[in-house]
């Protein structure tokens, strides 16, 4: 049984409703993993994507508490598995000339990017889905991460599917 859930959220491109939806969360004590919002394609709309610990009874929940905001148009759980999701990650590496090309090597497998060199670090940057980032990091913490930041999940639905089709109606999701 998954504990973390992925709801993609289309809310009205207004001021205030970020506070209010995190106000929700707050007042009814519900945990949120991850939050990332951003523009869609219809600069009236933006997309909310969390990431929340719920069991099933508390994620049908929020979801009714969500769908009673004004300001939110709609709802989908993603599926893991019909989905796609990113996250990116900064990690400033200690490196000194030794390790230098082993922290590169791993960063190469990762497909990821040298973003800053300095004369006892490397700071990576990397994208993918969360496994593949803890996998990196893993392997980089023998070498001492210095500092480390990660984004947010963002997440689409797989293939052609869109849940901003007919989005000015309110839906909720299915349990």
């Amino acid at each position: 049984m998954r504990t973390t859930h992925t709801l993609s959220v289309l809310v009205e491109n207004k001021p205030g409703v970020l506070t209010r939806i995190a106000g929700m969360f707050a007042r009814r004590a519900y945990n949120i993993h991850s939050l990332a919002v951003g523009p869609t394609d219809d600069e009236a709309v933006s997309r909310l994507t969390l990431v929340v610990g719920a069991e099933a009874v508390q994620l049908e929940q929020i979801v009714k508490q969500l769908n009673k905001l004004v300001h939110v148009l709609k709802i989908v759980e993603l599926d893991p598995d019909e989905s796609v999701e990113r996250e990116m990650q900064l990690v400033k590496v200690l490196a000194d000339p030794a390790t230098r090309s082993q922290i590169i090597e791993i960063a190469e497998v990762f497909r990821a990017k040298i973003v800053d060199v300095d004369h006892d670090s490397l700071t990576i940057e990397a994208a993918g889905n969360p496994g593949k980032l803890a996998a990196m990091l893993e392997l980089l913490a023998p070498y001492g991460i210095r500092e480390m930041v990660r984004s947010g999940t963002i997440a689409l639905s797989r293939g052609s599917k869109s849940i901003s089709d007919g989005s000015r109606a309110r839906m909720q999701r299915v349990v």
